[in-house]
């Protein structure tokens, strides 16, 4: 009875969110985990659960997920808005439940914040996890990654479903041993891109074999740590790759998969690995190839994640980025275009993103590509602006408003391509501003 009781005071208190036009977001699931700690145990799931973590990529890879399948006509829960914590999970589940705690779906698909893992699925059975990266992200809340993925090592080692891995991340790729009797490990790998370096040009981590301690050698980077690997003392990194993206044309937004050929919106990288990710889940269900196509072909965010708009007659694109990795892929996007441009960047410091900003000295801000101005807002808007300062750029090219509508209006203020970078808790409050500019 008292799971029972438990749904039914969210679905009220959902009902009244509704009614007074508000999301909620996880509000519903903070209620449902106070009155009962263990109502994970009472849903009555007979579908298959797919769950993404990773540092980044979650929300497209989880939200690209959902639309391929049901592109193939299955119905499909998510949390697509994000809210990837326990109680937003619980959010979700408790709207979608019966009373009686039975979830009617053919797929649920779970975006899941890396360090909940073990919480959330020790109580929810698991059919496909996939782990996208792993990077340095708000060490006051998660910690170091290794202590992040010795813990996630340690979940897997009694974990037998299938397990999607990133082949060319070493942090994400040495999961594949944790569980040596789980013979549904499959990895996935994007070939060589034009941007691609031979030595690292961002921050990054995993150098060293979690093995044998050897230092690992790159045939070459793709981002950060992310590219070919391998062990040359005990051949770690040599995996089998189940799905190999090639022929990665970012300008013409196409990359294929043995002889099939994907068009895509997006002209990052950082994307692919998410599609990729997206691709090979799609395959272990046996979705048509298709309606994979289709799906990628008129997939778009539009949630401040590399989303496009023309404001005030500019083009003007709008990006998160919670940690080093990804403002320095961000800012990838602004030195590939080679037309001139003003870019917003604005940093919060708020309990959602983690109160420490020491991560942005680890952001490249020099040899930036025909970029005019720097406009830096935020409740941290100076400590940005000097750190760009201390990247070598011209003090006359920096702008610091700590009000986002004066940042906003000054963005404007001249006509030029826009590129606007926002962290976790401001990159919603920078997308309305912008849209809302007049």
């Amino acid at each position: 009875m008292k799971g029972f009781f438990t749904i039914l005071i969210t679905k009220i208190v959902t009902i009244i969110l509704k009614i007074s036009g508000k999301n909620g977001g996880n509000l519903p699931g903070k209620i449902a985990y106070k009155l009962n700690k263990n109502m994970l145990k009472y849903f009555k799931i007979k579908c298959p659960v797919i769950a993404v973590v990773g540092t980044n990529g979650k929300t497209t890879t989880n939200n690209s997920i959902n639309s391929i399948l049901k592109k193939a006509n299955y119905n499909v829960i998510s949390n697509l808005q994000g809210n990837n914590m326990e109680t937003g999970i619980l959010s979700i589940l408790t709207k979608e439940s019966t009373l009686t705690g039975k979830i009617k779906a053919d797929f649920i698909t779970l975006e899941v914040d890396e360090s909940y893992l073990p919480v959330v699925f020790k109580k929810l059975k698991l059919d496909t996890l996939v782990i996208l990266d792993f990077f340095r992200d708000q060490l006051d809340r998660v910690g170091e990654i290794e202590t992040l993925i010795l813990k996630i090592n340690e979940f897997l080692k009694t974990y037998n479903g299938n397990l999607v891995l990133n082949s060319d991340d070493p942090n994400v790729a040495r999961l594949g041993q944790a569980n040596p009797d789980n013979s549904n490990v499959y990895y996935f790998s994007v070939d060589k891109y034009k941007y691609a370096t031979d030595k690292m040009k961002e921050a990054g981590e995993g150098k060293f074999c979690p093995f044998c301690s050897t230092r690992l050698e790159y045939e070459y980077y793709q981002y950060a740590h992310i590219g070919k690997f391998k062990c040359p003392n005990c051949n770690y990194g040599d995996n089998e790759i189940y799905k190999l993206i090639t022929d990665v044309d970012l300008e013409n937004k196409t990359f294929k998969i043995k002889n099939d050929t994907f068009k895509i919106n997006y002209n990052s990288i950082y994307s692919i690995y998410n599609f990729a990710a997206a691709i090979t889940v799609a395959s272990l269900y046996n979705i048509d190839i298709e309606y994979i196509k289709q799906t990628l072909e008129e997939f778009e965010l539009n949630n401040g994640r590399q989303e496009k708009l023309v404001i005030n007659g500019s083009e003007t694109t709008i990006n998160l980025a919670k940690n080093p990795t990804g403002a320095n892929v961000s800012l990838r996007l602004v030195n590939e275009d080679n037309d001139p441009k003003d870019v917003l960047f604005v940093l919060n410091d708020k309990s959602a993103d983690g109160t420490d900003v020491s991560w942005i000295y680890d952001i490249d801000f020099s040899n930036l590509n025909n970029v005019n101005r720097i406009i830096t807002s935020g409740t941290r808007a100076y400590d940005m602006a000097i750190c760009i300062k201390n990247n070598g750029v011209s003090p006359d090219k920096i702008e610091a408003y700590l009000n986002l509508d004066d940042a906003v209006k000054s963005l404007y203020k001249t006509n030029c391509k826009k590129y606007a970078i926002s962290n976790y808790t401001a990159v919603q409050d920078t997308r309305h501003a912008i849209i809302n500019y007049k």
